[in-house]
């Protein structure tokens, strides 16, 4: 067996904006939480995030007093999480809007992308919601239409 991914850490400026952020847009929970190696209270702190059910198989570490990330025009890096329709990815797009963080409004693309929005984390990272790609959620019926449409897993053109 080969390597198994099981983390992604994110230095962050603000590490209770973040948090919050993970835990009310992408539904992520706090399975564990502890000072850093500094031990200088919040400037030091350590919160791993996981989705409920998954918190032994995939964690993101965000950690407190990064220097943020200024994303610029034309950087696709995101992080992507698939929702189970389409009406689920303009629920998360409107709340963004609401909340001042929507980055890219609702758009569909070819197969193997599909519908998908972005919004934009407290310390400026992207985070994509999508409905019909061959992972997760509604990853049977993208890719059932996807492969009736004859498409074919071509060069994403956005996001």
């Amino acid at each position: 067996m080969g390597p198994t991914l099981t983390h992604l850490a994110l230095h962050v400026r603000d590490l209770a904006a973040c948090v919050a952020f993970y835990r009310d847009f992408c539904a992520m929970i706090c399975v564990h939480e502890r000072a850093g190696r500094d031990d200088d209270g919040e400037g030091g702190r350590v919160v791993w995030l996981a989705e409920p059910g998954r918190e032994t198989e995939f964690i993101l570490v965000v950690l407190a007093g990064g220097p943020g990330r200024d994303q610029g025009e034309g950087d696709y890096s995101h992080f992507g999480f698939a929702l189970e329709s389409r009406a689920a990815v303009d629920a998360i797009a409107e709340k963004a809007r609401a909340a001042g963080c929507l980055l890219w409004p609702p758009r569909e693309e070819p197969y193997p992308v599909g519908y998908y929005c972005g919004l934009s984390d407290p310390d400026g990272n992207a985070v994509e919601f999508s409905y019909g790609q061959p992972l997760g959620p509604g990853a049977a019926s993208g890719a059932a239409s996807g492969a009736a449409s004859g498409a074919s897993g071509g060069a994403r053109s956005s996001p």
